[in-house]
């Protein structure tokens, strides 16, 4: 069995993975290819193991943020087609196209840069071309057919640049994951992007792949699925909205856990942690868990409803929490130095989720996985037992 330190540490459920892998491809309607958005490491659930698991099980492509991410899925041996989703120095055009990445295009600056070096190099590279349609990120500005009519004549003109290939082209929908209140401004994308599309092909311009559903696109609106889709928060068990969790049955995958490092009785008045923030009101005995927000345990829980499991009960924080520690309140409970302490996860029939802290703390509950640092090891397990060990 590989050893790591028991301090705190984060388990990731690989038969979770393979089963939401699953549930994942049921939501995709016939033809539709999927890719897996293994950007920030997998959303820190490790970007290296999900892509083992879904390229054996058909995943067609991966999608990451930038060309680090998408060599170290190269540099693990797995050739499945990759794009990056932002930007890439130009003067790496060579290294795109030897590894098989495809590079996101989003304004014709970008586009004539990438396709100069390209052809410096001798190479050529597959673009997918970035239209914005609402999300005012980065992408071509198409929002209004008229106004923006001019972006179709730039999109054309990157799409026939020398060196560039343009494979596919896409957008991203910004409130598809705001139930009905989204569902206007999320049909008013689509019909854009559609548009958008038809205008191109009435230049001469034709792409291999289109894409626009995001997880909340791809499952509360299969009728906008068109070649690809991009699955990311749905495949590691976390809720795009209520409605997926409820209708798919995925699960989380992550779970974090510590110790106890110490138990302590405290007295009537005794104050706890910087700040002096608590004030016990009784005699009280209090236990040390060595986690805090170095590790990614956010701060914001302080004073705020944050809470841990140990032994089958739930422990309220107390006190301020600290870069590597942080205190709770087990008056009352047999916990001794070395109990486990479920950070983020199920013990008995308790459990405290990703969405939980995320509701306590006023973010979503991508913040609470990629927070996890990388001193956190990721311990990847198969029932219940320990397969590997990733430690940074």
């Amino acid at each position: 069995m590989e050893q790591f330190l028991r301090r705190t540490w984060a388990e990731i459920d690989l038969e979770k993975i393979e089963k939401n892998y699953d549930i994942c491809r049921s939501m995709l309607r016939d033809g539709v290819m999927m890719m897996g958005v293994i950007k920030a490491d997998g959303y820190g659930h490790g970007a290296v193991a999900y892509a083992k698991i879904f390229s054996r099980k058909g995943c067609e492509w991966f999608a990451v943020s930038n060309l680090d991410e998408a060599l170290q899925i190269r540099e693990a041996g797995i050739d499945t087609p990759i794009l990056i989703l932002g930007i890439t120095p130009v003067e790496m055009a060579n290294v795109l196209a030897y590894n098989n990445i495809a590079q996101a295009v989003f304004n014709l600056e970008y586009a004539k840069a990438l396709s100069e070096r390209a052809c410096e190099q001798g190479v050529q590279i597959n673009i997918h071309i970035k239209v914005d349609t609402g999300m005012s990120r980065i992408g071509f500005l198409y929002q209004d057919s008229e106004d923006d009519a001019a972006s179709i004549d730039e999109m054309a003109q990157a799409c026939r640049l020398p060196g560039l290939y343009a494979q596919g082209i896409f957008q991203h929908f910004a409130v598809a994951d705001c139930g009905d209140a989204g569902e206007v401004y999320t049909r008013l994308q689509y019909d854009l992007f559609l548009d958008a599309i038809k205008r191109l092909e009435a230049k001469g311009i034709t792409f291999e792949i289109c894409h626009c559903c995001n997880s909340a696109g791809a499952s509360e609106y299969r009728d906008l699925q068109m070649s690809m889709a991009r699955l990311g928060i749905v495949i590691y068990g976390l809720k795009s909205s209520d409605k997926v969790a409820e209708q798919w049955g995925i699960e989380p995958v992550m779970q974090v856990k510590s110790v106890v490092a110490m138990v302590k009785e405290i007295e009537a008045g005794t104050t706890v942690s910087y700040g002096r923030t608590f004030t016990a009101q009784k005699d009280m005995k209090i236990a040390t868990i060595p986690i805090g927000y170095a590790d990614g345990y956010t701060r914001r829980l302080s004073g705020n409803g944050g809470r841990m499991i140990i032994g089958g009960k739930y422990v309220p924080i107390i006190g301020t929490i600290c870069m590597d520690m942080c205190m709770v309140d087990v008056t009352g409970l047999d916990v001794k130095a070395g109990d486990l302490v479920t950070v983020i996860g199920k013990d008995g029939d308790k459990e405290i989720t990703a969405n939980e802290i995320a509701a306590k703390t006023g973010t979503i509950n991508y913040e609470i996985t990629c927070d996890i640092s990388k001193r956190v090891p990721r311990v990847y397990m198969r029932g219940g037992d320990i397969v590997s060990v990733q430690k940074f």
